[in-house]
């Protein structure tokens, strides 16, 4: 019976310590320090300092519905109506949106760039990767839509896990948006971290951690893992999607997005970019990218505002 209890006991043990270490990891991955993320945003030309600092731009608190505040940007060169938020990837801050910003700018959109919760200078102590972050890019919807009218043309755009939030967003809370660019989404959550155990964790397979990932997921954050699905909801989503992958990437694998697209009902937009690795289709294909947003946009946001504006 002693010995019984001792290899029960151990086995308790062991599965505690590896529930609360890959939560840990889920709830706390580490984030890269803004400075960092500011040089090699620099270096690589997608923000030049002098120029981000002379737009006209206002730096706002945007309350989460979780308490804390949403640290924000907004950024209006233009008089007009048309506003893209930019959601960021995961251990990324509102920095690394600037060069998605410029984007939209160059085309005649203001902007809001923002930090998910627990990233840059925002709250939150967890990182959900879309199931809490989708009530704040909601909070920022809301919050625009207070402070600059209902009668927006507003698209999101999301990097990564910025990408799987914006999908969360839009198929389980509303389709609040008139287009969107989800840029090297996961499709589902559960799997992504599977197989991200499977390239990382080579000693023990993602069938026996993903269960007690789960478990300790939902006793100290409150939320499953099966929750945090795009692909479950992507049907709900009707209005124009852009799917945004690099042919490369391998943390991510590029059949999420596949996946995705091929699920997804009404107007939408697949580009696979042949160059970088994760989320580095912009960086590395930045004619192809532009290209591709601006018959993207052409076809399913503008033309579509020009018949709107004629009846």
């Amino acid at each position: 019976m002693r010995r019984a209890f001792r290899v029960l006991f151990s086995f308790l043990l062991v599965l505690t310590s590896l529930g609360v270490f890959i939560s840990n990891k889920v709830m706390f991955l580490k984030r890269k320090d803004d400075e960092e993320i500011f040089n090699r945003e620099t270096k690589a030309g997608h923000l030049v300092p002098d120029e981000y600092d002379s737009l006209p731009k206002t730096e706002v608190a945007i309350p989460s519905s979780f308490g804390y505040s949403l640290k924000a940007v907004l950024v209006e060169p233009h008089h007009t109506n048309r506003y893209i938020i930019i959601a960021h990837g995961v251990t990324q801050s509102k920095t690394n949106s600037v060069k998605y910003m410029n984007l939209f700018l160059n085309r005649g959109f203001n902007a809001v760039i923002y930090d998910h919760r627990r990233h840059g200078e925002s709250g939150g102590k967890t990182t959900s990767y879309g199931y809490y972050e989708k009530f704040d890019l909601k909070s920022v919807v809301d919050w625009l839509r207070e402070e600059k009218g209902s009668d927006l043309l507003l698209g999101i755009h999301g990097e990564s896990m910025g990408a799987a939030t914006v999908l969360l967003y839009a198929g389980m809370l509303e389709d609040g948006a008139d287009f969107y660019v989800a840029d090297c989404p996961f499709s589902d959550f559960s799997e992504q971290l599977a197989y991200r155990i499977k390239e990382e964790v080579k000693f023990l397979p993602p069938k026996l951690l993903l269960p007690v990932a789960s478990m300790f997921v939902r006793i100290r954050d409150k939320y499953s893992l099966s929750q945090v699905s795009p692909i479950a909801v992507i049907e709900n989503i009707k209005n124009p999607i852009l799917f945004v992958h690099s042919r490369k990437d391998d943390f991510i694998l590029p059949s999420m997005t596949e996946a995705l697209f091929e699920q997804k009902q009404g107007p939408k937009k697949l580009f696979m970019a042949e160059n970088g690795l994760h989320a580095q289709s912009y960086s590395e294909n930045r004619d192809q990218y532009e290209k591709v947003l601006d018959e993207f946009l052409e076809q399913y946001v503008f033309a579509d505002q020009e018949t709107s504006d004629a009846d």
